[in-house]
């Protein structure tokens, strides 16, 4: 008996520790908006899919939502309840994608349902109790309030417009949701998409569209995932990496999400979970004392290098198959 309970706890453990996607679609306002929806939000199924995660399609289809006494629950109520319904603690992420249009009135900032809208402070409120890390990428117009309202540690955040006032048809999910398991994204060569990149890419895409159709561009997305809830551009990296500095001196984004990966390489899922922790740390560590290299003594900053970068050589001896090269770890460039 004893052992039965151990085996189910390890297994409801096993199953805890799968990432969690859940998608959901917005009010469309046309067919061909609701057939573009459709489309980006099947690209993340497929991807997470592929990644071994759970997921959750939340509207899109024909039902209706005039509220739970009238009918069915509103999609307002069923993403409320997906969010409620996941395992509060583990290391594995939760993704939120919001895949629709969104409206600013000048105070605040929605995503359109069908039904009841949702807003930053709901979204907000109901992650709350998630002790865990979370993604939440917002592919509508109007969605800059988003990352501000929703920044915090142990969370990224990808808004397809910088501010409320970009109101008109975004076109950055499209593009994410097909960068975000495609290897043409994989900007480091590490055989896996990080968020970071799928984010690049997308943002570089748009960037094109517009450019090619002669039309000034009127959405330029942000991410978030330092907790500042200030936000960087695509156009303030070169390669995986941030280069330009703000003028306040605030810290760059971009050294989270570039550990996140909807769909991991084999390396990557070879790696226990520590080690998966121990490496993102190092990482940081890493990313941290590249910033601090002009102000370091060239000796001890090239021995804290070394430190590092011996541990991060010996986690990935123990997942990298015989015969294959060891990544480069992140931020060693």
């Amino acid at each position: 008996m004893t052992t039965f309970l151990i085996a189910c706890l390890a297994f409801a453990s096993q199953v805890e520790e799968r990432p969690a996607v859940l998608v959901t679609i917005g009010a469309a306002g046309t067919d061909e908006y609701g057939a573009q929806f459709a489309e980006w939000a099947e690209r993340w199924r497929d991807a997470a899919l592929r990644g071994d995660s759970e997921v959750t399609i939340i509207g899109g289809s024909s039902e209706t939502n005039a509220g739970p006494e009238e009918g069915p629950p509103t999609d307002h109520e069923r993403l409320q309840a997906a969010i409620r319904d996941l395992p509060p603690t583990g290391r594995s992420p939760v993704w939120i994608v919001l895949i629709g249009h969104g409206t600013f009135d000048g105070r605040e900032a929605k995503f359109n349902l069908r039904g009841p809208d949702l807003g930053v402070d709901d979204l907000n409120a109901w992650l709350t109790r998630l002790h865990r890390p979370i993604v939440v990428v917002n592919c509508s117009s109007a969605s800059g309030p988003f990352l501000k309202g929703l920044s915090k540690q142990n969370r990224v955040v990808v808004t397809a417009a910088r501010s409320g006032d970009e109101q008109n048809f975004a076109r950055f999910g499209d593009y994410i949701s097909a960068a975000i398991a495609d290897p043409s994204a994989d900007l480091d060569k590490d055989d896996q998409v990080s968020l970071l990149e799928a984010f690049l890419t997308a943002s570089k895409r748009v960037e094109e569209f517009y450019r090619t159709e002669a039309r000034l561009a009127t959405e330029h997305a942000l991410l978030d995932d330092n907790g500042d809830g200030l936000g960087t551009p695509a156009d303030w990296f070169r390669g995986v990496r941030a280069t330009k500095r703000a003028k306040d001196g605030a810290d760059l984004d971009g050294a989270r999400a570039r550990q996140i990966h909807l769909v991991p390489s084999a390396r990557e899922s070879n790696l226990s979970p520590e080690a998966q922790r121990r490496r993102d740390e190092l990482e940081l560590e890493l990313e941290d004392l590249r910033s601090q290299k002009e102000r370091l003594d060239e000796a001890e900053y090239y021995d804290r290098l070394q430190t590092i970068l011996v541990e991060l050589s010996r986690l990935y001896q123990q997942a990298t198959p015989e015969g294959e090269a060891e990544p480069r770890p992140s931020g060693s460039d």
